[in-house]
């Protein structure tokens, strides 16, 4: 049987790893955005859900291609559910998050607020066709970060029920029960 071909669209290396992890056991021929030289399309979805479809569909159009964009981050209820949709435009240019870390700590001071992470994946094919599956798992901040597995806000994120944070975590484990664990459980479902 010829394997299926599906680009991943993201620029994130973190990102990319994780998705491959999960897109390698189901025997795809993975190639991402790099490979095709794409630019990353402008984010100017109001959701999750609209920004990964943006990300997804703009792969989609340029390679023809099976596509396949996540969108993720850190959702805080106390701050009214930010950074949100801008978890990562919160790490600057040169996707600091040990300083998008530091401005988090600032306004959650001494407080171990609830959080969620959420994952959204939009795979898109046929020009009009996509569809999104979404991820969620809860659990607290920290401070101070703990940990330098992972990436993003991983070192301050504790998921319930364990006692490490997601930069803590090893690999194997993270890749069972995170927010795009979650997602692609639900997507893989699909395309088989």
């Amino acid at each position: 049987m010829k394997k299926k071909t599906i680009v991943i669209a993201s620029h994130n290396s973190g990102k990319i790893k994780e998705m491959v992890f999960y897109l390698k056991k189901n025997n795809f021929n993975i190639l991402t955005a790099k490979d095709f030289k794409l630019k990353e399309p402008e984010e100017n979805g109001q959701t999750f859900i609209e920004n990964a479809s943006i990300k997804a569909r703009y792969a989609n159009k340029k390679t023809k291609k099976i596509s396949i964009a996540d969108d993720s981050g850190l959702v805080i209820p106390i701050l009214h559910g930010y950074p949100g949709i801008y978890s990562a435009r919160l790490s600057g240019k040169n996707k600091n998050f040990n300083l998008a870390m530091k401005k988090l700590n600032h306004l959650f001071f001494k407080k171990k607020p609830n959080a969620y992470y959420i994952s959204v994946l939009a795979i898109a094919w046929n020009k009009k066709k996509i569809k999104t599956f979404t991820g969620k798992v809860y659990g607290k901040l920290i401070w101070p970060p703990r940990g330098n597995m992972g990436f993003g806000y991983d070192p301050i994120f504790m998921p319930y029920g364990y006692n490490k944070t997601f930069g803590e975590t090893k690999e194997n484990i993270k890749n069972k029960i995170s927010h795009r664990a979650l997602a692609f459980k639900k997507l893989i479902k699909f395309l088989n």
